[in-house]
């Protein structure tokens, strides 16, 4: 299974979890099938919910034989095809059944009226689903329905179309297929946040979190620059959009601050990825999201850190003011207490008033020196689990790029020009999106020593050495901004053109974007 094979590795994806991924049903969708096999068996209704569901998918426990053969009806494999070594306790195969009209017998009846669907697929469309199911039947039992609105009878499941969008989307990255970032998916996208919103605002008992969530999103951390933007936006969405539905869930009141930390900590990942794709209105929705929920946990060290990574669209896409102004208020936030955004928010609050240096703005080069000392002191009192991701931490890699930056608008191009080299060892060959600026700012540093020629060479080497998957608008912008900043300074040297020809190849955020290669992008 491709999923499975291409998932597996990196994300730790199991096969009883691909099995679902593949059918694009939710786990309330498979509790619901074996309720209702249950009850066509004259059986009690089983116990089975959706956490104990998560936790065979997670692999930190193992169905019983009774489960097993269920879970083995609904999905037509076989215990091993789970992933569960063993014969089933059924002694027969669970592949998919004769259908009747395949065996010449008429069509069944439609369910009774004020009864809707829950398990079965539709007679002569053996590959459609009806009602998000995958359970096949037997001969006589037509269709297995459940009575509307009373107590115990399995709700429907809450999948939007939005979670169609991105599957299909995923989907197709992982065959390699030609994806075009339209309004289709980005209102998908953020049709998910806004129904997140509403659900964190309406909600009066947050909901649980899994272990499981947890570990994947801090996975998603220390993917998050290896990882094509694109392709990790639909697997943190894909999540996202689980974490949305256990939101509409009254769950026990302990949990509530995991899955309101969970919200935030995936809607900021979110937005990171939106700054790199280049939509900065909803990068600024997601960190708006990811506020919402970081204010329920009470943390105010995670609500520094959702503010801190906010400062970079204005950073990149505004105003350095404004980037200021959201540094500052973070290190408020942080407080005296060591932490990511205590470290990274006086780095980031000397980077924009580098640039507001760069603009004339006379007062702003001390206070950005000032600013460096100020984050390195903090940095240095960091515990190592928090200095080892790009997205959730703050590393060492990272300190040294704003430190680069900071110089380089200073206009201390030796500084910035060793702070620079310090980060180019430091990071990881995969690390593209920072490893690209990096190498932008040194051809920045450059130009501002007199060197243009050799800023753009550096610059279009930078760009043109990406994998067209990471090209990224946030890259190809930054790139544009240092050749109209040569232009403005050099006039139109001759190197430009060239230059402007290595920018115009496709990038993610472009209709024109392609995966080359599937294999590349796990």
């Amino acid at each position: 299974m491709d999923i499975y094979e291409q998932c597996g590795p990196l994300f730790g994806t199991t096969r009883i979890k691909a099995h679902r991924l593949a059918h694009g049903v939710a786990l309330s969708d498979i509790v619901a099938q074996i309720r209702a096999l249950h009850e066509l068996d004259g059986k009690p209704q089983p116990k089975l919910g959706e956490t104990l569901l998560s936790a065979y998918e997670s692999g930190h426990k193992r169905p019983g034989p009774v489960y097993l053969h269920y879970l083995c009806t609904v999905y037509q494999v076989e215990p091993a095809d789970l992933g569960f070594a063993g014969p089933c306790i059924c002694d027969r195969g669970h592949g998919r059944p004769t259908s009747a009209l395949e065996r010449g017998t008429a069509r069944p009846p439609s369910p009774p009226a004020g009864h809707r669907v829950v398990a079965s697929r539709a007679l002569g469309e053996p590959d459609a689903l009806v009602g998000n199911v995958v359970v096949p039947i037997p001969a006589d039992r037509h269709w297995i329905t459940v009575g509307d609105g009373r107590m115990g009878a399995a709700q429907p499941a809450d999948v939007g179309e939005e979670d169609v969008v991105l599957r299909r989307t995923l989907l197709q990255l992982m065959a390699g297929a030609g994806v075009t970032l339209d309004g289709e998916f980005l209102g998908a996208v953020d049709h998910l946040r806004r129904k997140m919103d509403d659900t964190l605002v309406s909600a009066t008992v947050s909901p649980t979190m899994l272990d499981q969530w947890e570990e994947t999103t801090l996975g998603y951390g220390r993917l998050y620059q290896a990882t094509p933007s694109l392709r990790l936006l639909c697997d943190v969405l894909l999540d996202f959009s689980e974490v949305r539905r256990m939101c509409e869930r009254r769950q026990p009141v302990e949990t509530q601050e995991r899955l309101c930390r969970l919200a935030a900590q995936l809607a900021g990942l979110c937005g990171l990825i939106m700054i790199n794709l280049g939509d900065h209105r909803l990068a600024r929705s997601f960190f708006r999201t990811a506020s919402t929920a970081a204010d329920e946990t009470g943390d105010r060290a995670l609500r520094a850190w959702v503010t801190v990574r906010e400062a970079l669209v204005p950073m990149y896409y505004g105003d350095p003011r404004e980037a200021l102004h959201l540094a500052r208020k973070a290190q408020d936030l942080a407080g005296r207490s060591p932490s990511v955004a205590a470290a990274m928010a006086p780095a980031v609050e000397a980077r924009a008033l580098g640039l507001l240096a760069l603009r004339g703005r006379t007062d702003a080069a001390p206070s950005a020196r000032r600013a460096l000392v100020r984050g390195r002191s903090v940095f240095e009192q960091l515990p190592k689990s928090q200095t080892s991701d790009l997205a959730f931490g703050f590393t060492e890699r990272q300190m040294a790029f704003y430190e680069g930056d900071t110089y380089t608008n200073l206009g201390d191009h030796k500084s910035g020009e060793e702070a620079l080299s310090r980060a180019l060892r430091l990071y990881a060959p995969t690390d593209w999106v920072d490893l690209t600026l990096v190498r932008l700012d040194r051809a920045a540093c450059r130009m501002h020593a007199g060197h243009p020629e050799a800023a753009l060479e550096v610059a279009q080497e930078a760009i043109t050495e990406l994998p067209p998957d990471h090209r990224s608008d946030i890259l190809v912008h930054r790139a544009r901004q240092l050749g109209a900043t040569v232009s403005a300074r050099f006039g139109e040297i001759k190197e430009l053109k060239s230059f402007y020809e290595a920018l115009s190849g496709p990038s993610v955020s472009s209709p024109a974007a392609r995966r080359p290669n599937p294999a590349q992008q796990i």
